[in-house]
C-alpha cells in the first residue's frame, strides 16, 4: 500500500482524532469496489477507528452516505495536487467537488 496523500499523521482517526487505544485503527480504502487498487496505489487511504468510525458507528465510513462523500471530496482535493480534474474524472468516474 501506498502512503496516504489525505492524512498526515496515521497514528490517529482521520475523522474522530482518538488514538485507537480502545478501538485499534483501521486503513480505509476512500473508494472500494472497483477502484480499491486505484485508492490504494494512488494513497487515497486513511486510518479510522475500527469499530466507531470505519464499520459500524451510525457516521462511520461504511455505514454513513455523508461520511463517504466527506472522505471523497478530501480524497479528490488531495488528488488534484498532484493531477487535474480530468484526470481524477478519468480514473474514479465522478466529480466530487
Amino acid at each position: 500500500m501506498t502512503k496516504s496523500i489525505v492524512q498526515d499523521d496515521t497514528t490517529v482517526c482521520f475523522l474522530c482524532g482518538r488514538n485507537g487505544s480502545g478501538d485499534p485503527l483501521e486503513c480505509h480504502h476512500i473508494f472500494g469496489a472497483s477502484n480499491r487498487k486505484h485508492s490504494d496505489k494512488d494513497g487515497l487511504v486513511v486510518w479510522l477507528c475500527g469499530n466507531r468510525c470505519h464499520r459500524n458507528g451510525n457516521m462511520s465510513a461504511h455505514q454513513s452516505a455523508v461520511t463517504a462523500e466527506l472522505l471523497k471530496v478530501e480524497a479528490q482535493k488531495a488528488y488534484e495536487d498532484r493531477h487535474t480534474r480530468e484526470e481524477f474524472v478519468q480514473r474514479y468516474g465522478k466529480n466530487y467537488l
